[in-house]
């Protein structure tokens, strides 16, 4: 079954691709949530619409979205979390810490776009992939250090 999707939904695609799929997922899940919809040939045709009227939008949000990537790029976080004498924190780091601190320098990003790899449960330098257009991914790099 291929389904038209009508926003971003992570692992799958982002908002107007045409992505296939199991049938079950989409009648079950995709469409009755509205994350997409069945492509047939009059929904296809409205994508397609859509996708012109937004090609000029989407260049303004691309170059943003690189801007603020630059901004990423170039800053090293420090998070601060409690932490044992083994270097070990109570708890973990999670990307809603990391949107906190990049909000507090002046860069608003959701904190649905920030991932890592595992869970951040040490003090040391870690990496993030900060999602912040299709075709624009930045890497946030950031120190998780004893309070």
């Amino acid at each position: 079954m291929q389904i038209i999707l009508k926003e971003d939904y992570k692992g799958l695609g982002y908002k107007n691709d045409v992505v296939k799929v199991k049938n079950g997922y989409g009648r079950n899940f995709l469409i009755p949530k509205g994350i997409g919809v069945i492509a047939n040939d009059s929904n296809l045709k409205m994508r397609n619409e859509e996708v012109r009227q937004a090609e000029f939008k989407q260049a303004k949000i691309k170059a943003e979205a690189e801007v603020i990537a630059e901004k990423i790029n170039g800053i090293t976080l420090n998070i601060g979390a409690k932490a044992g004498e083994s270097g070990k924190i109570f708890g973990a780091v999670t990307n809603v810490q990391i949107a906190e601190a990049l909000a507090g320098k002046g860069i608003a990003v959701d904190r649905r776009k920030i991932s890592f790899r595992g869970d951040i449960k040490n003090v040391g330098s870690y990496e993030a992939e900060v999602d912040l257009h299709r075709d624009v991914k930045a890497t946030l790099k950031f120190e998780v250090i004893a309070e």
